[in-house]
């Protein structure tokens, strides 16, 4: 079977397993975990030998004409590189994983057949999206993860929190595609093609005449699709959708398409300084204030979001600076331990038996019940924390590496001042982010909450994907010399400056952590445990903390984060107060708009239609008055009649005559 005929089959079949998984789910319920992991499974195979066959060498591409437009054509076509290979692979391995522990952490769930077709049809855009050679096609992928999200945030329709968060993720990541779209059609005008070949061509030979404003509208989109600031608000509420599709949308899909994105359309960027300039800024304030946010948060799964935040912030970073393979490295180990992460906060909120209690501040000896999320999770924060030689540290240097390389004239794809402010950005958020991560472990593992009720052993479709999951988390990092092929040929190996400032910082920011949080306990007595309650979702992990009659989290005095951040605490909790903003810059004027029309419609415009039907209806009283039913009336009628129409006609005529 050829490349091209494999690949095709990659996205191909989660899309056929979402569509046997729906329609047989109600009639053949035996079938329905079998079809959600089988199709991804084999599609995760196939994406292997795929990048196995592609090798990091010349890319592979294939197009048919999808249909025929009269103007710029639209193509069915592949553009597989070292790129799209990897992260193919990256999507169905991290599919696979959430489907399998899915099984075990939504076994009780009635709606577990939806959810698990819509986890395919997910993992299909995002494939397509990948492996797309034409952006048009891309473009439906993008927009059919949109929608995926939208039903899977909200897949707990039953709480506010979800139906909310549906609706936010929604329409934030819309406002950021509605100038995407439009930097498309721009971008092929310019090109002549949605062939994205035929756009590296033609800006390679200088054929763009708006460069500029082309990669600013489309940052637009991608600041929606993979949370940068400012279109970053809907990621941390996105939270109350079940815990496997944090994961899935925070490794593998969904926010890593708008980094891809850039990434495999980087000349199109660098082809403007400031577009270049815009997008360094824009990553960097969004790591350093996704993670003075993470540190303020009390919910688990809040402060790995605003994880993902900064870290999708790195791989922005990495890219103003034009360096798309340590990018792309930075997202194929941060897929790992973020999807390890969720995945380990899963069985933490399964252990607890309610999603109330992914609030740190009511966890207390979970080390001991739960020791495979225990020592994977460990493992993963080392990782996230930057810590050699685990994952993450040898692709945040690559990233700090290429913006130090950027900052002092040793590479020219973007200006100086892009390196410089990456770079600064990256060493600060190195600190803040191993304060967060040790905050995270010791909160959770070694917190002084009032212990939840054990709910039983984890199943072993849970923990087994952690362990899988730990493998790359620990030694993906260690392929950074083998893998330059793959990646542009850039190096991707740390330096000693870079390696010794970020580790020395991330060192520091544990270290401080970890001795407030030391002299915050001896002054904190550990809290009463949490009574038994018995519900029969507790199992499951989707009972509010109202259902179970707990009380709301009240300010932990042990809380590390609140001394560190002192007056900022507040805001950084609240994300700045962004969302508040938001709602007095355009939810109130839109709302007063709204109110506005209204107000037109019912005063103004319905005052015309009801006078217009209270004439005729005047008129008709005026009629139906006439017809009394007594003949003499009638005929006096018709007398009076004739007689003013000869009175009339007389006049005319003598008018007539006069003239």
């Amino acid at each position: 079977m050829t490349t091209t005929t494999l690949a095709v089959l990659v996205p191909l079949l989660p899309f056929l397993g979402s569509a046997a998984g729906l329609l047989l789910g109600r009639t053949a319920p035996g079938f329905v975990r079998p079809l959600a992991v089988l199709p991804t499974l084999a599609a995760a195979v196939l994406a292997a030998v795929v990048a196995a066959r592609q090798g990091g060498g010349k890319a592979i591409n294939a197009a048919t004409e999808l249909t025929p437009t009269g103007s710029v054509p639209i193509d069915l076509s592949l553009h597989i590189d070292g790129f799209a290979a990897l992260v193919a692979v990256l999507v169905g391995v991290v599919a696979t994983c959430v489907q399998i522990y899915s099984t075990g952490y939504l076994r009780e769930d009635p709606r577990y057949p939806s959810y698990a077709a819509l986890v395919s049809l997910f993992t299909s855009a995002m494939l397509v999206v990948v492996y797309s050679g034409d952006l048009m096609v891309l473009l439906v992928g993008w927009e059919v993860m949109g929608i995926c999200s939208y039903f899977l945030v909200g897949h707990y329709w039953e709480t506010p929190e979800a139906r909310s968060a549906s609706l936010k993720a929604f329409l934030v990541t819309k406002l950021g595609d509605v100038p995407f779209l439009i930097g498309l059609f721009a971008l092929a005008t310019d090109a002549g093609t949605f062939q994205i070949t035929g756009v590296l061509g033609a800006v390679a030979s200088g054929g763009l005449d708006h460069p500029t404003l082309i990669a600013l509208l489309l940052l637009a989109g991608v600041a929606g699709k993979s949370a940068q600031f400012p279109l970053h608000t809907w990621l941390p509420d996105a939270m109350a959708g079940p815990t496997p599709v944090s994961a899935l949308i925070h490794a593998a899909t969904m926010v890593a398409a708008g980094i891809y994105f850039v990434a495999r359309l980087l000349p199109v960027f660098a082809a403007s300084a400031a577009a270049m300039t815009v997008l360094a800024v824009m990553a960097a304030i969004t790591m350093v204030g996704s993670a003075l946010a993470a540190l303020a948060q009390d919910d688990i799964k809040r402060v790995l979001a605003y994880s993902t935040i900064g870290q999708l912030g790195y791989m922005a970073g990495a890219l103003a600076v034009g360096d798309r393979g340590a990018a792309i490295f930075h997202l194929l180990s941060h897929a790992a331990f973020k999807a390890l992460l969720f995945l380990a906060a899963g069985a933490v909120i399964h252990a607890a038996g309610t999603n109330s209690l992914t609030a740190m501040s009511r966890m207390s000896g979970l080390a001991k019940r739960i020791p495979d999320a225990y020592w994977t999770m460990t493992v993963a924060l080392l990782a996230l924390a930057a810590v050699p030689p685990f994952a993450g540290f040898f692709s945040k240097e690559a990233v700090l590496v290429a913006a130090e390389h950027t900052a002092l004239g040793e590479r020219h794809v973007a200006p100086a001042g892009a390196g410089w402010i990456v770079l600064v950005a990256g060493l600060i958020t190195a600190l803040l982010t191993a304060a967060y991560a040790l905050r995270l472990w010791l909160r959770t593992f070694r917190g002084r909450g009032p212990e939840a009720p054990d709910h039983g052993r984890q199943p072993i479709a849970m923990t087994s994907v952690l362990w899988v999951l730990a493998i790359p988390t620990l030694g993906f990092g260690l392929t950074a010399g083998y893998l330059d092929d793959w990646f542009d040929g850039n190096p991707l190996t740390p330096t000693l400056t870079t390696a010794v400032l970020g580790t020395g910082l991330a060192a520091a920011g544990a270290v401080i952590t970890y001795a407030v949080w030391r002299t915050l306990a001896a002054r904190t007595p550990a809290a009463a445990p949490v009574p038994h309650v018995a519900h029969p979702d507790a199992e499951a992990g989707q009972v509010e903390a109202e259902a179970l009659h707990l009380p709301h989290p009240a300010e932990d005095p042990a809380d590390p984060g609140r001394a560190l951040l002192g007056p900022l605490h507040g805001p950084a909790a609240d994300g700045f107060h962004l969302d508040a903003v938001y709602r007095t810059a355009f939810v109130r004027p839109v709302l007063a708009a709204a109110s506005l029309v209204r107000f037109l419609d019912r005063e103004v415009v319905d005052t015309y239609v009801q006078a217009a039907g209270n004439s005729a209806k005047g008129l008709g009283w005026l009629v139906r008055r006439a017809q009394t039913g007594n003949v003499q009336t009638y005929l006096s009628a018709l007398l009076a009649g004739s007689v003013v129409l000869a009175i009339v006609a007389v006049a005319l005529a003598n008018v007539v005559a006069g003239a």
